[in-house]
């Protein structure tokens, strides 16, 4: 399989997007709603803070545009490994998920060495 963009998503559609939750926004909702143990929710913080030290918060997501981010396959061995106990949670909590593998991503509005942002509108890719 030679895909290009990866994205850890949920079941669940975000508000916003209208398209599935991914990663980060699963985890958040387990903090916030009290399901975490307090353990889990330390671990999943620092995760977080490593992201927000490591990986550039895409424009439009600062700009709170309707958009949805992939990992780019070939260049995001250490941001796999360092989410890989994030993924561990979602299963620990019984939060179903998938992993995403495409090529297909529509309209990129941002893009960075490791990661993409793309375009949404009606839960769809545009």
């Amino acid at each position: 399989m030679n895909c290009k963009y990866m994205r850890i998503q949920g079941r669940d559609n975000a508000y916003r997007t209208q398209y599935p939750r991914g990663i980060f926004a699963i985890c958040w909702r387990l903090v916030n709603d009290g399901i975490m143990s307090p353990e889990d929710e330390k671990l999943f913080r620092d995760i977080d803070d490593w992201f927000k030290e490591n990986l550039p918060e895409p424009d439009p997501c600062k700009n709170g545009e309707c958009v949805i981010t992939f990992f780019k396959v070939g260049a995001s061995d250490e941001m796999l490994e360092k989410i890989a106990p994030a993924v561990a949670l979602l299963d620990k909590y019984g939060r179903p998920y998938d992993l995403v593998y495409t090529n297909f991503v529509g309209t990129i509005v941002y893009e960075d060495e490791w990661q993409i942002a793309v375009k949404v509108e009606d839960g769809k890719m545009v």
